[in-house]
This record gives structure tokens, C-alpha cells and sequence, in this order.
């Protein structure tokens, strides 16, 4: 399962949650982190990402052009990057079934609150 996060939430992330999403990478990582949103999304698209982000431009997206790439939107503000990586980690099994099931096949994101 391949999370994307984008630039506002820090690289620093990814070593915390390695565990639970060995595939996941911060927008930094790739080189992108000054793409636009739009620039993002059609990365995230053609590299089979879920997207990971506080922005709700990437809902607004998702809306206008669909999906993929999926949205899971943080919906709980800034804040410190063990915080956010707890809230990762403790959800990893809905944000499993999010990305990969059938179930969830047709819902574009995923708002975590």
C-alpha cells in the first residue's frame, strides 16, 4: 500500500510508520515537494499513491476529476509528527481496507478526524 504525504506534513513521518506502510513516502523523498496540487494528484496517479494530507484541495480534486489516486484527508489540523504517525498507525487496518477493498471501491476518501 503506497501513502504519498504531501509537503505539509513532514518526511520525518515515514520512519515512524514504516512498519505498518514499508511503501509509503513523503513528497520530499520523490523530489516533488514544490509541485503543485494538481501536479501532486497526476503523480500520485500514475504511481498508484494514496494521497496523505491536511489540504482539502486534494478532496476538491478528487471531486472535480475522480479517482485514482484515493484521498485520505487529516481532518485534525498541524500538529507534531509522532501525534500524527500515532493516529496513522492506530488506523492502519481501515486505511488497508480504504486503499484495497472492494467495499471501498467507489469512495474517494477517506476523512480522519
Amino acid at each position: 500500500m503506497k501513502l504519498l504525504f504531501d509537503q505539509n506534513i513532514s518526511f520525518r513521518i515515514i520512519s515512524k510508520i514504516k512498519l505498518n506502510f514499508p511503501d509509503a513516502k513523503q513528497v520530499r523523498q520523490l523530489g516533488i515537494e514544490n509541485y503543485s496540487d494538481i501536479e501532486i494528484w497526476k503523480f500520485a496517479k500514475e504511481n498508484e499513491y494514496t494521497i496523505v494530507t491536511f489540504d482539502g484541495d486534494f478532496y476538491d480534486l478528487s471531486n472535480f476529476k475522480g479517482f485514482p489516486p484515493k484521498i485520505i484527508w487529516l481532518r485534525f489540523g498541524n500538529t507534531k509528527t509522532d501525534f500524527i504517525a500515532n493516529i496513522i498507525n492506530s488506523r492502519h487496518s481501515i486505511i488497508k481496507d480504504f486503499v484495497n477493498s472492494v467495499a471501498y471501491s467507489e469512495i474517494a476518501c477517506l476523512e480522519i478526524k
